[in-house]
């Protein structure tokens, strides 16, 4: 029975991993659906979400149905209740993807992105696909240290984040309202993907120490002054 449970544990880990997997390839392929105005390939970034959707509900089912079996205490508890809410970001993570590409699809066959800003987006979309196979990668190997770098790496896509709102603040700004509030939509939508990669990082942080990520740099920092 032990061993059949610490299977089902891993089984939740490993559709964990599936999940950071599909997500990080939806944004990257809306990333590319919004910059070419490819309609077809903003469709099935849309379409592909519901299979995310699909293992959200299995994993929450799965990781419910442990808890009432095995009522799990200490460890055993946290990596379930974790898992669940790793879950729940990942998921989010898929339906900003689906947002990109969403606009893709009612921006066509117009670019919602001007020229003069494709580079900006095209970074911000392989940033956030990056940051999330690294927390993909987090989530294999319980590595605290790399989880705690993904909050640095997050860093430039705040930075990314900032200027693209210059562009918009500029007084020399030409393109109209309409694609001004489409730009500042999909610069949050990047940003807060980028968010959910750090938060399965932060999460894996205290599913492996017992610690919160901040609490754990804070003391690291306290420790170097």
């Amino acid at each position: 029975m032990r061993d059949a449970y610490h299977e089902e544990l891993d089984s939740i880990s490993e559709g964990l991993v599936e999940m950071a997997r599909l997500v990080g390839s939806a944004i990257g392929r809306a990333t590319t659906a919004i910059l070419d105005a490819d309609l077809k390939l903003a469709e099935n970034v849309i379409a592909a979400d519901e299979k995310v959707d699909d293992l959200h509900r299995d994993l929450e089912a799965r990781a419910i149905a442990l808890l009432a079996r095995q009522q799990p205490v200490a460890t055993d508890l946290r990596i379930v209740v974790t898992s669940l809410r790793m879950s729940a970001d990942l998921e989010r993570s898929g339906d900003l993807a689906q947002h990109v590409a969403k606009l893709a699809r009612l921006r066509f066959p117009e670019r919602a992105v001007p020229r003069d800003l494709h580079a900006t987006i095209l970074e911000m979309g392989q940033l956030a696909q990056r940051l999330m196979a690294k927390a993909g990668e987090v989530i294999i190997t319980k590595d605290v240290d790399l989880a705690l770098q993904l909050e640095q790496d997050d860093d430039a896509m705040d930075l990314l984040h900032r200027a693209l709102f210059q562009h918009l603040m500029d007084d020399r700004w030409k393109h109209g309202i309409e694609t001004a509030v489409d730009v500042t939509l999909l610069g949050r939508y990047y940003e807060r993907f980028a968010d959910h990669a750090v938060s399965v990082a932060k999460r894996v942080v205290y599913l492996v120490t017992g610690e919160h990520a901040d609490e754990i740099a804070s003391s690291t920092a306290v420790e170097g002054a």
